[in-house]
């Protein structure tokens, strides 16, 4: 699945309409997280805060009736794409740093974190981030023999 200019555009209007719930503010930030929770059946993508209050919803028609297995390990890509295109909007938002991006499957089950806003932190690519858990893993059964 190829994330053409139309799905880009509807997903840049919905994270503007996410920044514009949360406006930068000097009195005082908000500690939530963003949840985006999507429907492979009817293509909605609707945007919960963390008391499941909808921030805004939209429609990704090429999203309608899509039956590919591999669906949300895509959709976790092109949201990652889109979303750290518009990292200095998302940072902006009068949110409680660290936040995050929550991809969710229809029944509000969480599927992964797509993307995390932090000043200090840099997002790692999870290629990089592949085997990462064997290492630590490793790391401490030598340090326990030690």
């Amino acid at each position: 699945m190829n994330a053409n200019e139309q799905v880009v555009g509807q997903l840049e209007r919905a994270i503007r309409k996410v920044a514009e719930k949360f406006p930068q503010r000097e009195d005082g930030c908000r500690f939530t997280d963003i949840h985006l929770r999507i429907s492979q059946e009817s293509g909605d993508l609707t945007v919960f805060d963390d008391e499941d209050a909808e921030i805004t919803r939209c429609v990704i028609e090429q999203w309608i009736d899509n039956k590919e297995e591999n669906f949300y390990p895509q959709v976790v890509k092109i949201l990652r794409h889109t979303l750290d295109k518009n990292r200095s909007l998302l940072e902006a938002m009068s949110i409680m740093k660290p936040f995050s991006f929550v991809l969710e499957d229809n029944d509000g089950e969480s599927i992964e974190e797509v993307y995390l806003v932090d000043d200090d932190l840099v997002i790692v690519s999870e290629e990089l981030m592949a085997g990462l858990d064997k290492d630590l893993d490793d790391f401490f059964a030598k340090l326990m023999k030690e």
